[in-house]
């Protein structure tokens, strides 16, 4: 029986030229349409958790919303950050590898966020940036203006003026009317363009949206943060690897264990190599890397993160699963000491 580790390292092999060929011969069958909804999450890679920290509760205004760790390598702490309660569409997570070599940015990744954030605040945050000693860029995308920074690991994050239900953190430092509500988008970089266009829009539930240069837009129905799903072609750029300052994988959301059931067989029956359901505390987990080699995740969400903290003191203290509590003291030693900042 694989244990939910080895299922992992499957996970982390299914970007190799083997698999990547037996992906992109999709089976032959008429395809079924999910209605995916959002990303519920985004998680990515740093090699500095204090930095990371920083960054995303001081200059961007975020809540520290978890501290556990890697549930497959508990040498690493997981960094949970997100709205009050860390909702579906605004959880971005890091697995923080001290020292962990930096990442090559390429295909088969995902190589941007974009934040939500409300149509009058860039004035805002171009003040705020500057303030905080963190450069960007003004760009324009689709007819529309936005902010291109990076995190302190050379992450390329956006600000895009974008409407969303989420309620921002009101006590991260930033204006409440200028605060982020969550995710807009991410941006998948692709060698080519026919086998995810087809995935998405034939078995994802995403709908075609325009295109602006190399830019193709998608989107899903509704409102919800996170909802649009943008894919650069890029066929000159070597093969995306892993590393500090790149993305691991992106989540989108199942409402249930039935639903997330229900979306895992479709995969299997299109041709995905979904993993079995894993258990991951505060939601249960499926992943599978879409044609292009980007690592999907479908995960439930409950029972959330108030699971095992109340919602007031989320992110106050290291959070263990069941089968590493009983070596609590041993991983608090080989873990870096951090400095957090609560409201």
């Amino acid at each position: 029986k694989l244990t939910d580790t080895d299922m992992m390292r499957k996970y982390h092999n299914l970007g190799t030229a083997s698999n990547l060929e037996a992906l992109n011969e999709l089976k032959a069958l008429p395809w079924r349409n999910l209605q995916a909804t959002s990303d519920p999450g985004i998680t990515g890679i740093t090699g500095d958790a204090q930095k990371c920290i920083d960054f995303y509760t001081q200059v961007l205004g975020l809540r520290f919303v978890k501290l556990t760790v890697n549930f497959d390598d508990p040498r690493a702490y997981h960094l949970y950050f997100g709205n009050e309660s860390g909702e579906p569409g605004s959880a971005l997570t890091f697995f923080a590898w001290p020292q962990v070599r930096p990442g090559l940015l390429g295909t088969g990744e995902i190589t941007s966020i974009a934040f939500a954030v409300p149509a009058l605040s860039l004035d805002f945050w171009k003040q705020h940036l500057t303030e905080k000693a963190t450069p960007y860029a003004e760009v324009v995308r689709f007819g529309s203006p936005l902010l291109s920074l990076r995190d302190p690991d050379g992450l390329e994050l956006e600000l895009v003026p974008d409407t969303t239900p989420l309620a921002p953190w009101s006590k991260g430092g930033v204006p409440e009317e200028s605060a982020i509500r969550g995710f807009h988008a991410v941006t998948m970089s692709e060698d080519g363009f026919a086998r995810t266009r087809d995935f998405l829009t034939k078995s994802f539930g995403y709908v075609q949206d325009g295109e602006d240069g190399a830019l193709t837009r998608f989107k899903t129905a509704g409102d919800a943060a996170g909802r649009y799903l943008y894919t650069r072609v890029v066929p000159d750029l070597p093969r995306g690897q892993m590393g500090a300052g790149t993305m691991h994988h992106v989540a989108f959301r199942a409402e249930d264990d039935a639903d997330e059931a229900v979306m895992r067989e479709e995969m299997l029956r299109v041709g995905m190599d979904a993993t079995p359901v894993i258990e991951r505390m505060y939601f249960r987990s499926v992943y599978f890397r879409e044609p292009g080699g980007v690592l999907f995740e479908i995960a439930t969400d409950s029972p959330g993160f108030t699971v095992d903290e109340p919602l007031e003191s989320l992110g106050t203290s290291l959070k263990l699963p069941p089968q590493y509590e009983p070596h609590r003291e041993e991983i608090l030693r080989a873990l870096p000491p951090l400095t957090l900042h609560h409201a």
